[in-house]
């Protein structure tokens, strides 16, 4: 690398099955956000994104992975595995939005409220969440944007690559429709 030329962060692990999915796998350009649900800016991003995907529908494909800051967030890690224990019932996203959507109200009864509200098979729900059975899964999600230069949340990738510009909906949407034909994400 020369003096001048700065190292581009890009996406090491590709979006795959693993990956929580909106939108489709042929979309024009991914957004990739590593969040954490306790987070104050992923909480002020989340209507954001909403509104991203609404302007850009079909065209994009978001997918969201766990980067909880368990040492500034003491709920952070706690909601990220009742997110994963609400996909293995098929209800990641309603969970997603609803721990979002009230970020003030993280505790394990909070959580349980929530699955309850979701139609969760609750003893399930409570055993894996008490039993943290997806901690490994957050981990993996973590260790990823590690590895892809994520070192504070919210951050996303455009395309596979990390965006560093702002992420108020019209940089976003633009940065998204300019490079919407070199996805690597």
């Amino acid at each position: 690398m020369t003096t001048g030329q700065s190292r581009v962060a890009r996406l090491v692990l590709p979006v795959g099955e693993r990956d929580h999915v909106q939108g489709p796998s042929d979309a024009q350009a991914t957004l990739v956000e590593y969040g954490d649900y306790e987070c104050p800016f992923c909480g002020q991003a989340y209507p954001i994104i909403k509104a991203v995907q609404r302007h850009l529908g079909r065209r994009l494909r978001f997918v969201f992975r766990n980067f909880p800051l368990a040492e500034m967030h003491p709920h952070a890690l706690k909601a990220a595995i009742a997110a994963e224990a609400a996909g293995a019932q098929g209800q990641f996203w309603p969970m997603h939005d609803l721990l979002y959507e009230n970020q003030d109200a993280l505790d394990e009864r909070s959580l349980t409220r929530y699955a309850e509200s979701l139609r969760l098979d609750l003893e399930r729900f409570r055993s894996e969440l008490r039993a943290e059975t997806y901690a490994s899964r957050v981990q993996e999600d973590f260790m990823s944007g590690v590895r892809s230069g994520v070192n504070g949340t919210p951050t996303m990738f455009v395309n596979g690559v990390r965006h560093d510009g702002p992420w108020d909906a019209e940089s976003l949407t633009e940065a998204l429709i300019a490079t919407a034909h070199t996805r690597t994400g």
